[in-house]
């Protein structure tokens, strides 16, 4: 959709806005450039201090880099929405006072047809129940050998030394036969065991925690059950706060992936469109650096992400791009049309472009922002890190990119003069070498 709407905001302004403004009645009054605008003060400044902005905006980049790290991944569905939603307070309600909303189920398998009956299997399950429980945020676990045991203690006089998994497997399944049997008319045991008694479900009812726990809860489960249970019985949590659990991470990989993938084709078409390989190259810094800062912002003020900031940065990377190709585009011109110097064409550019692009900023962000107002989280923080991204993207095009174009453009222009000393040198012998 994103896409789409690319393709639409070049058509419209490329085909029907030219054609729109020729047939409109406005007349334009041509006033002269200022050369003395705030603009071009800027732009002056930079060019004298250009080694702080070169090397001040590469520390800071290095250093927000190091705190990205700190993100911890965190999909709390709930959490999704503020308070002034009721679905939220509503929720939280019964977390506080009723039970938990998120549970993880498995699918324990026996060893054969019946298997669920053999004492071994039962035992193995009430172990996983008790190690489970013992597991912080863990608020209730459903198993059938809570089920086995009560059931044992009630068929010896409720005596409370009966209270544990029948030894003998007829006996366990006369006892599960039992309870079946018991069951008011219409209900039965399908939603805890299959139908050839083969398998049972095991539920854990959690508190409200945050993913990660919940990712650590389960890799430690994991180890539980491939250490202490049968080959058998192994087997993986499912439900739908597993899926939020690990749908972050799979798309914070995916949109690292697929962002370095779109700045390496970015550049191919610059390098094809500038007809320049340096630019090319060059484009990639001020492309990603923006991204780098706005995580690592976002790593020390908020320390979280989500679903929704997993795809700020494929959304963003257009608008980035879109800046720098203008910085470059004019910078291009004023050098192969206009012959001008390095620090020439930087100011080109600056009068050129430079408030366009601060106007265009200010608009997308004040847009974005406003998506933070949001009682949804995903749109409130993914209006909010996008907005930050702008805003450096910004920063980048108009602090470090001149700077870095100088700079290189001056190494280029630079060529060592021999001293007299090294001329002497040069020269020794029968033929004199002219550098």
């Amino acid at each position: 959709v994103v896409a789409i709407g690319m393709m639409a905001g070049w058509l419209f302004p490329t085909i029907f806005l030219p054609a729109f403004i020729a047939v409109l009645p406005v007349r334009v009054t041509v006033k002269e450039e200022s050369e003395s605008g705030l603009i071009d003060r800027f732009a002056e400044y930079l060019i004298r201090n250009r080694s702080w902005f070169l090397w001040g905006p590469a520390v800071v980049v290095v250093v927000m880099a190091t705190l990205i790290p700190r993100l911890e991944l965190n999909d709390q569905f709930v959490n999704y929405f503020d308070e002034r939603v009721t679905f939220r307070t509503d929720t939280d309600y019964a977390m506080d006072n009723l039970t938990g909303i998120y549970s993880l189920q498995y699918s324990l398998n026996a060893e054969d047809s019946g298997g669920i009956s053999n004492p071994a299997y039962l035992k193995k399950l009430d172990e996983f129940a008790t190690w489970y429980r013992q597991q912080p945020g863990v608020m209730q676990v459903i198993t059938l050998s809570d089920t086995m045991k009560r059931l044992n203690k009630n068929l010896h006089g409720d005596d409370p030394a009966y209270y544990k998994i029948p030894d003998n497997r007829e006996l366990a399944a006369q006892y599960l036969l039992l309870f079946e049997m018991s069951l008011p008319y219409g209900l039965d045991l399908n939603n805890q065991i299959n139908v050839d008694k083969s398998a049972t479900r095991f539920t854990i009812t959690l508190a409200n925690l945050t993913t990660s726990e919940i990712r650590f809860l389960l890799e430690k489960a994991d180890t539980w059950l491939s250490e202490n249970a049968p080959a058998y019985m192994r087997a993986t949590a499912a439900s739908q706060i597993v899926m939020f659990t690990y749908i972050s991470e799979r798309n914070v990989k995916s949109m690292i992936g697929g962002s370095v993938f779109a700045v390496i084709i970015i550049s191919f078409i610059l390098i094809f469109a500038l007809r320049s390989t340096k630019y090319g190259i060059i484009i990639l810094i001020p492309n990603i650096a923006p991204a780098v800062l706005g995580f690592g912002t976002w790593a020390l003020f908020v320390g979280e992400m989500g679903l929704s900031l997993s795809i700020v940065t494929g959304m963003t990377l257009g608008i980035v791009v879109d800046d720098t190709v203008h910085f470059l585009s004019k910078y291009n011109r004023a050098q192969r049309e206009h012959a001008l110097s390095a620090e020439d064409s930087v100011s080109f550019v600056f009068q050129r472009v430079g408030k366009a692009l601060i106007v265009t900023t200010v608009i997308l962000v004040i847009g974005f922002g406003i998506l933070s107002l949001s009682a949804f989280r995903l749109n409130a923080w993914m209006g909010q890190l996008t907005a930050i991204v702008i805003i450096f993207a910004l920063f980048a095009d108009f602090l470090f990119l001149p700077a870095l174009l100088i700079t290189l453009d001056k190494l280029k222009q630079y060529k060592p003069q021999p001293t007299e000393d090294m001329k002497g040198i040069i020269s020794h012998g029968k033929s004199e070498i002219t550098v």
